[in-house]
């Protein structure tokens, strides 16, 4: 029997590596001899470089960066085992919890330190990127990880423009002259998950800037300071971008890695099991095995488990979610491919004692094993019941 094992992490407990090792354990309890393929997943956000360093057999990179304040720290990426890969989750160097909460200000926050993460990869022999764009800081369209791959942000004194979002009303010029020639043999793919344009009421300053630290007055000036961007994109560049969906991710980096990159906005689940090369090891499997923290209608917007089961379902493959808890009609999942799911929560806790990992990893062990049994108990009867109609 052929297992595929693909979950997400349970959030704030344990990554999906931990999740799928844990669920192994349990089964081989009652199928010791199965064949077991272990493939954590991520949908493009947290986790997501982990996931694909594992799959892909390659590494943790770590250097020093620019944060989103400006100051000198250290951030990581993945590399693949072939190092042409390169992995990259926005929140690592330009994210918001890099800014503690009293710091937050949409319009000075920079993605420069992104774009150093992308020239380390380049230097280690990356040219295919994937990049997650969940979870910034910045407002500032990605100038500052242009700025950082040598595109010149030029004001009307011929110099280049601040850091943030609220200079980019000061752009008069884009000079590409500088832009590392690296780039042009490079192919982006960029993990997005949301459909905001650049600007406007769903833009990305009026729909994320609040939880950035940006007032109503700053959402404005935010507001016209990435349609002035748009603008001179259009422009010195030829591509508009202003209304395209997903531009507005991650404070406009969708906008900057579509116009400057040339890069591709997929959701971030259809990425990574594309490059996981999921497909075909479903196709060859007898049972699936997925899971997340928490199971709700919610996991049908490009959530792991549906991503997963999805997949599953075009080969009529049988799936089973095995997840921290159940949320508000956690029961529309099961149209899009899962068999059955399972909480893990084994007695009343409070949220707090449930996500201690050590609890988490003994609740999913149990859970999991009691599930192979049930299939196994299930598989006995189905043989007795055989043997009886042939008698």
């Amino acid at each position: 029997m052929k297992i595929i094992i693909a979950p997400d992490s349970f959030k704030e407990s344990l990554s999906a590596l931990d999740i799928a090792n844990t669920i192994k354990a349990g089964f081989c309890e009652i199928f010791p001899e199965a064949d077991y393929i272990i493939r954590p997943i991520a949908d493009g956000g947290e986790g997501t470089v982990e996931a694909m360093v594992h799959a892909l057999k390659g590494e943790i990179i770590t250097t020093t960066i620019t944060d989103p304040l400006g100051e000198k720290g250290t951030a990581f990426y993945g590399l693949s085992g072939d190092k042409r890969c390169a992995i990259i989750e926005m929140a690592a160097a330009s994210g918001l919890e890099r800014v503690p909460t009293e710091k937050r200000d949409a319009k000075t926050t920079t993605s420069y330190g992104t774009g150093e993460l992308i020239l380390d990869a380049l230097d280690k022999g990356a040219r295919q990127f994937i990049i997650g764009i969940g979870g910034s800081a910045t407002n500032d369209g990605g100038a500052g990880m242009l700025q950082a791959l040598g595109v010149k942000l030029l004001d009307d004194a011929g110099q280049q423009i601040g850091y943030g979002g609220k200079n980019l009303r000061q752009l008069v010029r884009i000079d590409m002259q500088a832009i590392d020639p690296r780039l042009a043999d490079c192919q982006f793919e960029v993990a997005c998950d949301v459909t905001n344009p650049l600007t406007g009421q769903q833009g990305a300053s009026a729909v994320f800037g609040p939880q950035k630290g940006a007032s109503c007055e700053d959402i404005a000036l935010l507001d016209k300071a990435l349609k002035h961007f748009a603008k001179i994109i259009k422009r010195d560049l030829g591509r508009d971008v202003e209304h395209i969906p997903g531009t507005g991710a991650a404070g406009g980096m969708g906008a900057g890695l579509l116009a400057f990159l040339n890069a591709q906005l997929k959701p971030g689940i259809e990425i990574i099991t594309e490059q996981l090369q999921l497909a075909p090891l479903i196709q060859q499997a007898d049972l699936v095995i997925t899971g997340e923290g928490r199971l709700d209608h919610q996991s049908l917007n490009g959530k792991v488990p549906i991503g997963v089961a999805t997949l599953a379902k075009k080969y009529h493959k049988p799936v089973i979610a095995i997840v921290g808890s159940f949320g508000e009609k956690a029961e529309s999942v099961y149209p899009y491919g899962i068999s059955a799911m399972f909480s893990i929560l084994s007695r009343i806790s409070t949220l707090e004692s449930a996500l201690q990992p050590q609890t988490t990893k003994d609740n999913l062990f149990l859970s999991a094993r009691n599930i192979a049994a049930t299939l196994k108990m299930g598989y006995q009867l189905g043989q007795h019941e055989y043997y009886q109609k042939v008698r």
